[in-house]
């Protein structure tokens, strides 16, 4: 019997009571509390549910059995454990001393469907004019930082912008859990791994990172920005790496820079204030801010471009496109800002080319001042 096949009867047998969920394309995620405290994710609001397991210990042969898959043990030491069922859903689970009240799992379902920019586009998320930006910027090769908040899209945007990278290629993806649903030919795809209980043989995103280095990549993924790899990151895209993405939480496109600056000095490399700010002003390009709204809605709010840092070390940003009101409705949309691009007038012809009549504004120099 393979995996699926395994996978399919240990849902059947184990998971009974929650596969209604697991089955349902609307709930995105499962969050299991207790035996008989079980909720869902649907359509971006959360919902109790009447399901339950029969008892302790059925609730917790379940557990065993999707930690299994990815070669755990609910008996293992560690009290809390990242891992995934093999159709790719996350799955963290949380042990006693740390859950107070028992054995909480909390299942985040993989999309079978792709995401793309287009279905994005469809679901009101961002407008056509911001999708044909953030297409020019992947072709030109800017590195974008997907800023946002827990559960507000950051990766389902990445996976849609992923797919603007020319064929051909090499793309190298680091991720803590695999979500990442990348379309390209040439991807080889990194997960890190815990270490054993004593201590020995994890691999961490900054492991990982620094090996990606030596795979000859042309754009390197990050499927979330979380501690000291994010000074390698930024030295990576100063260097030569050109197009890397990446997510991180954040409210705001400023608190992105921030805290990516926070998270660089975790990697216990002094730098001079100063000289930080300004890799990490040169590193990254652009911050694409999502934002989970009333109702369950995940729009994008900000697409901004990072200009040089200025004289007062501070970082200085440009709008271009920020979500506003529309005239008449009481709906938001992402709208054009008014300000140019500071890649105008620097795009190579075939990136020209993708220049459409809407985008002209954004893509027209500033005329020269007198």
């Amino acid at each position: 019997m393979d995996s699926q096949a395994l996978y399919a009867a240990t849902v059947a047998h184990y998971l009974a009571p929650i596969r209604s969920y697991l089955d349902d394309t609307a709930v995105t995620e499962v969050m299991i509390n207790r035996a008989d405290e079980i909720f869902i994710e649907r359509d971006g609001k959360l919902e109790r549910t009447n399901a339950r397991f029969a008892d302790q210990e059925a609730y917790e042969a379940a557990v065993n059995n999707i930690l299994q898959f990815t070669g755990k043990s609910f008996v293992d030491e560690a009290a809390l454990v990242d891992t995934r069922l093999p159709d790719g859903s996350r799955v963290h689970v949380a042990k006693a001393p740390c859950a107070r009240f028992g054995t909480a799992v909390t299942i985040r379902k993989f999309a079978k469907a792709t995401l793309d920019i287009d279905w994005l586009v469809e679901l009101g998320s961002l407008t056509d004019l911001a999708r044909q930006f953030l297409r020019i910027a992947a072709r030109a090769e800017r590195n974008m930082l997907v800023a946002g908040g827990t559960s507000s899209g950051k990766t389902s945007l990445l996976n849609a912008l992923s797919a603007f990278i020319p064929a051909g290629q090499r793309i190298v993806v680091i991720e803590d859990s695999s979500e990442l649903q990348l379309q390209q030919d040439h991807v080889i795809s990194l997960e890190t791994k815990l270490p054993d209980r004593y201590g020995r043989g994890g691999v961490s995103i900054r492991d990982l990172f620094r090996s990606s280095l030596r795979l000859r990549p042309d754009r390197i993924i990050i499927g979330e920005v979380r501690g000291g790899e994010a000074l390698d990151m930024i030295q990576a895209m100063t260097s030569g790496h050109g197009g890397s993405m990446g997510t991180l939480h954040a409210n705001n496109p400023a608190d992105a820079l921030s805290r990516l600056e926070t998270m660089a000095l975790m990697s216990k490399v002094e730098l001079p204030l100063h000289a930080l700010r300004a890799q990490v002003a040169s590193a990254i390009d652009i911050v694409v801010q999502m934002s989970r709204h009333i109702g369950g809605r995940r729009l994008v709010t900000h697409i901004t471009e990072v200009d040089p840092l200025g004289l007062e070390a501070r970082y200085h940003f440009r709008d271009i496109f920020t979500l506003q009101p529309q005239v008449g409705s009481k709906q938001m949309q992402l709208t054009w800002t008014g300000q140019r691009s500071a890649m105008a007038g620097s795009l190579r012809p075939e990136e020209q080319d993708l220049v459409t009549d809407d985008l002209c504004p954004i893509f027209t120099p500033q005329p020269a001042q007198p």
